[in-house]
């Protein structure tokens, strides 16, 4: 088995998640509950078309049944803020509602047009360092929309803990990827020019 399985079926069950707590507390006329299920379901069923269309690769190593559930563990930590919003009827304003969807949309597209970007880059120019697009300033703009969808979702909730379990993840996993990415790709001889004209992960800041 391979990591992409355990998590994509996680992405997949996001929706009927935030689904059946809707229907467990009786949600249906929360505005934050509905677009919160808009929002994160319709992420987790366009994750599934990106891993079957242009998947990243980091995600095809093997995994058994107790890393896989490691694996669905964490990342059900994304599943607090749709059970804070249901079990505490969390009613943001429409303001906020509307900030939330903004991040989410602009997350929207630099996660998956940075990925797309890179998975045809890599057949067509392998051996080549994408310095192009939406790379040319920003080495990671494929997490920085991850950054941007996950803190439309968790801000819905008004509360930190969805954000501790984003701080979590940037922390312990995002951040040690992009260096170990940093390090791998030294070793093309116009990295350093490139690491020096970019950013790691925000544009403009870091």
């Amino acid at each position: 088995m391979k990591q992409k399985y355990f998590i994509d079926s996680h992405k997949g069950a996001t929706f009927f998640f935030i689904l059946a707590m809707i229907a467990i507390y009786h949600r249906w006329d929360n505005v934050a509950a509905l677009v919160y299920l808009a929002m994160h379901g319709a992420y987790g069923f366009l994750w599934l078309l990106k891993s079957r269309n242009f998947g990243d690769t980091q995600w095809e190593q093997p995994c058994d049944i107790a890393d896989g559930a490691k694996i669905w563990g964490a990342l059900s930590m994304y599943w607090i803020a749709p059970w804070l919003i249901c079990s505490r009827d969390i009613r943001p304003s429409a303001v906020w509602i509307g900030i939330c969807v903004f991040a989410y949309a602009f997350g929207v597209f630099y996660h998956f047009a940075a990925d797309m970007q890179k998975t045809y880059w890599m057949r067509l120019n392998r051996g080549h360092l994408l310095t192009e697009g939406l790379w040319s300033k920003l080495r990671n703009p494929n997490y920085f929309g991850e950054l941007l969808i996950y803190a439309g979702f968790s801000s819905l909730a008004m509360h930190p803990l969805p954000l501790l379990a984003l701080a979590i993840f940037v922390t312990l996993v995002w951040l040690p990827n992009m260096r170990r990415k940093d390090a791998s790709l030294s070793r093309y001889p116009e990295f350093a020019a490139y690491r020096a004209q970019s950013k790691l992960f925000i544009p403009w800041l870091f």
